[in-house]
């Protein structure tokens, strides 16, 4: 056993707990969480720790598999621009893939994320999450905006889904932009059937709600660049979102993931639909791509589900929660510590189907144990660090 004493515990399913005692077993089971006014005094060996325990983090979206394009893409490009370059570096050698998505596992170990909701395209990264001490969901994702190759598309994701089982894997569309109506609605027809999580790329700038409300902006010259023809296409005149909701399931939880230019309209209108819609922020790579961040405070002021995630080192300098925390925190002091770490912690355990061992410090889990040191008046600084404990 190990015993760990904390300035504070906060077990995110209670309050916080002032000098806090947190007992786990050799395989990181949670034993016990007391405060000491209710325990008996904890162990001679015992940790004393200045600082916070907090749960291990979850990351509900990142993409290991582009690790390798960490400081390749120029920041502040603006989707477009972005999407191009990622799809330019998209054949390097297998060998430096694979070594770049290592150390993106091993990255995330050490900034204590213990379960990630990870975004593939290919079978790269299976080897890594078979033997890696992160809990992983694979997010197998369809690129595919022509009709005609809709069957043909979801047969390969189908494919490729089950290269990853046992592991916790499932079948998404990448974006509205990218997903033709057909193959929409084989991958509802495929949700409505059986379990399978999704988690969609969203609004992440003006461009995509232009394209599909006029056929108009910087997709119609991607479209080009990439030689596909969008003939067929007619301007929806609402919102993507608002197109896209229909056509997804009613039985699964869904992710929206960025949602930079999403607003009130789109709020209201998703409403008006029986769909379990949780939204998950990657504020870091919204200013490295789009250097603008979502309306936070809107989704706050509606009391949605709300996640965090890293997205890829394509768009980011690190795979670490603390770090999209504190952006969030610099960028709205309003948020609270305590509404940031559930952000980064059960909410995306409850989305990810796995809240009963991750997300929270409670007796009979193994949420993983992380020490957060330089906080300052309960506010995240740029002193703030994480420790991984267990």
């Amino acid at each position: 056993m190990k015993t760990f004493v904390a300035d504070y515990v906060y077990p995110v399913c209670a309050d916080p707990i002032k000098n806090g005692i947190v007992v786990v077993d050799d395989g990181g089971k949670i034993l016990s969480v007391s405060d000491p006014q209710s325990s008996d005094p904890p162990p001679a060996d015992a940790q004393h720790l200045r600082g916070v325990i907090v749960p291990g983090f979850v990351n509900t979206h990142c993409h290991t598999e582009l690790s390798h394009l960490k400081d390749k893409v120029k920041p502040g490009g603006g989707l477009v621009s972005f999407i191009q370059d990622v799809q330019s570096f998209r054949n390097s050698e297998k060998e430096a893939v694979i070594a770049a998505a290592e150390k993106a596992d091993q990255e995330m170990i050490a900034n204590g994320i213990v379960a990630c909701a990870d975004t593939s395209n290919s079978n790269i990264s299976l080897g890594i999450k078979q033997n890696s001490k992160l809990h992983y969901h694979t997010f197998v994702e369809i690129f595919g905006f022509l009709p005609e190759n809709a069957d043909g598309l979801f047969e390969k994701a189908l494919a490729l889904a089950e290269e990853f089982k046992p592991q916790s894997v499932s079948i998404t569309a990448h974006a509205p932009y990218s997903v033709s109506k057909e193959l929409f609605k084989l991958i509802k027809k495929y949700s409505d059937s059986g379990e399978n999580l999704l988690s969609i790329h969203n609004q992440e700038c003006e461009d995509e709600n232009k394209f599909y409300r006029y056929k108009l902006g910087g997709f119609i010259d991607m479209y080009k660049h990439f030689g596909i023809n969008i003939d067929y296409f007619r301007p929806q005149a609402r919102n993507s979102l608002q197109s896209i909701i229909p056509l997804l399931t009613n039985r699964q939880k869904i992710l929206l993931v960025h949602n930079t230019c999403t607003n009130l309209k789109d709020i209201y209108f998703i409403k008006r639909f029986d769909r379990k819609i949780n939204w998950c922020f990657c504020p870091n790579a919204n200013m490295y791509i789009e250097k603008r961040l979502p309306k936070i405070d809107l989704f706050v002021n509606q009391g949605l589900n709300i996640t965090l995630g890293t997205d890829s080192l394509a768009s980011n300098a690190k795979l670490c929660i603390l770090s999209e925390m504190r952006t969030l925190q610099e960028n709205i002091p309003s948020l609270s510590f305590g509404t940031l770490l559930q952000w980064g912690t059960r909410n995306g355990a409850e989305f990810m189907g796995i809240d009963d061992r991750f997300g929270t410090i409670e007796e009979g889990k193994t949420p993983g144990l992380n020490l957060l040191t330089g906080l300052e008046g309960g506010k995240i600084t740029a002193a703030t660090s994480v420790s991984k404990l267990i």
